[in-house]
């Protein structure tokens, strides 16, 4: 988690080896020694966001008498709990958000961009919507912006540790809403 906290902390591209491995400490020749390069380091660290994140989606079905609101609202209550017991969680979601910019090694960002939160989100969205749960428009539109609110409040739950997590009903909220659709 070394590699983790200096990568969001310093950036990527302002970390060095030698940073890594004085904080962890190890000599730069035996973290060589596991990783042939930073790049390589910042894959396998991706690579676990990646697999983390994947516990949203990927093959997970939601049974049919769980509401997609009562779903979304546990899962996100579950995640701040973890969080703020293993703060490293909100660092992860930083540097899977930085990871997916320009700039960011090419190998790394193809394991951020494997993660799709949002396409699962959008089918659950879908159910909403059909139940008559979650406002009409665009499932994806409304699953990104979702996303990128929950990115957000992990984002600044990682730079103040004293704040707390929102209650997760307010974010679903913003799928069921009032007003023009999406």
């Amino acid at each position: 988690m070394t590699a983790l906290t200096l990568f969001v902390e310093k950036g990527y591209h302002d970390t060095k080896i030698t940073d890594i491995a004085e904080a962890v400490p190890m000599s730069t020749g035996l973290l060589f020694h596991y990783f042939a390069s930073k790049e390589e380091l910042l894959e396998e660290v991706v690579r676990m966001g990646a697999e983390g994140t994947k516990s949203l989606g990927s093959g997970r079905t939601v049974p049919a008498e769980v509401p997609p609101d009562v779903y979304l609202t546990g899962f996100l209550r579950q995640m701040f709990l973890f969080a703020g017991e293993q703060r490293w969680v909100f660092y992860m979601f930083v540097l899977m958000g930085q990871v997916r910019r320009n700039g960011m090694p090419e190998q790394a960002r193809r394991i951020a961009d494997s993660v799709d939160s949002v396409g699962f989100t959008a089918q659950l969205i879908e159910r909403g919507q059909q139940a008559g749960i979650f406002r009409e428009g665009d499932s994806r539109l409304l699953a990104r912006c979702f996303w990128a609110s929950v990115q957000g409040i992990m984002e600044e739950m990682a730079l103040d540790p004293g704040m707390e997590a929102p209650d997760p009903a307010w974010l679903v909220d913003m799928l069921r809403g009032s007003g023009e659709a999406v």
